[in-house]
């Protein structure tokens, strides 16, 4: 899904409203409105107003389709559970006779491509429905960011669920991330008990490490009279069918790969910081007069999620390097960098790659 929505979904129990149509609705064979309600969310975990939308979805709905977003990425602070961990949280919060009504469905984000995501969300859809003819609606808040996606499917009728209790996934999340254990009257069992053995994991113990190091972090800008907004550079290099990449040295992201990029100092522009960050951290064999000459072109990427360390827009730019009967050029990791590679673009993949990185390069090379 697109990766501006937020985790805050707001519900009122008995009290729903939709847009126009709703009640000419006829019912199906089985005295329901709808054959397939979808909810879309993050569920970063699942908690109790998020099943509050699913309790009011499976009275109107003969099946409920979860379609459970942002799957397929690293695991991070802001996605710290997998499809298969949030997929039991939600089945686990009602009765098997509910829990065989309800379709948990991994979809993938496509941020900066509102198409791409679109289609995602019909194909995952259809794998359920077989048919997007079906009756098919939309279930969600009407007030916050998920308007903007109830919106894109005009050929669902849409259920609004208005203001009752406002519960957000962040805190719970963040709060768990940083040895709090989940708090009862937030989530269901089912999602306490996923929190609980994950706990106990390796992967836990990083995330928790990474969240020490995140809070710290903000707390470095907690005098400063407004939230700042940092700025950043990548450069996105392609030679002959291949994308220059890092590994991250530290935190955040340790070990995922990224573009080669970071911050801007004070008295530079964009373009001479991204020349600078490209050579720093992959020492790459080009001259700087070619690296200027092959720049194809640029673009702003501001997602306020993108990253975890807080509201940061980077700036990226796309070279396109002549093709080389020599090979491609010599690179080798420097400064936050722990190594630099050349990666056929057929080996791109969403799970290894930093932040917003890979959405990025979908936008710019045209993937």
């Amino acid at each position: 899904m697109p990766n501006n929505t937020n985790d805050t979904i707001m519900v009122a129990k008995n009290d729903v409203t939709e847009d126009k149509g709703r009640f000419s609705t006829p019912k199906n064979k089985k005295g329901y409105p709808y054959d397939y309600l979808v909810f879309i969310g993050r569920f970063q975990p699942f908690h109790l107003g998020h099943k509050s939308v699913v309790d009011e979805a499976l009275k109107l709905a003969e099946n409920v389709i979860m379609l459970i977003g942002s799957a397929n990425l690293p695991s991070s602070i802001r996605n710290s559970f997998s499809v298969e961990a949030r997929s039991q949280m939600i089945l686990g919060a009602f009765d098997k006779k509910d829990a065989k009504r309800i379709h948990c469905v991994g979809l993938d984000d496509a941020l900066y491509n509102d198409t791409k995501w679109l289609q995602y969300v019909q194909q995952c859809v259809k794998s359920v429905t077989g048919d997007l003819n079906a009756n098919i609606g939309l279930i969600g808040h009407s007030k916050d960011s998920s308007s903007y996606y109830l919106s894109l499917f005009p050929n669902w009728q849409s259920v609004a669920v208005p203001n009752f209790h406002e519960l957000s996934a962040t805190p719970i999340r963040e709060g768990f991330l940083l040895g709090a254990d989940p708090l009862t009257d937030t989530v269901p069992q089912s999602t306490t008990d996923v929190m609980k053995a994950f706990k106990k994991t390796e992967a836990f113990k990083r995330l928790h490490e990474e969240a020490g190091f995140i809070d710290k972090y903000k707390k470095q800008w907690e005098a400063s009279p407004y939230p700042p907004t940092f700025m950043t550079v990548d450069a996105v290099v392609i030679q002959s069918g291949h994308i220059l990449l890092v590994e991250r040295r530290g935190m955040p992201g340790q070990g995922l790969w990224a573009l080669p990029g970071g911050f801007i100092d004070p008295k530079e522009t964009l373009f001479d910081a991204c020349i600078r960050e490209l050579r720093e951290e992959t020492r790459l064999k080009v001259p700087e007069a070619v690296l200027r000459g092959s720049r194809h072109s640029q673009h702003t990427f501001d997602d306020p999620y993108r990253s975890a360390r807080g509201r940061t827009i980077t700036q990226a730019f796309y070279f396109v390097l002549k093709n080389d009967p020599k090979g491609l050029p010599s690179v080798k990791g420097g400064d936050d960098a722990k190594k630099a590679f050349w990666l056929p673009l057929a080996e791109l993949r969403a799970d290894k790659l930093f932040e917003d990185h890979y959405a990025i390069i979908c936008k710019m090379v045209g993937l």
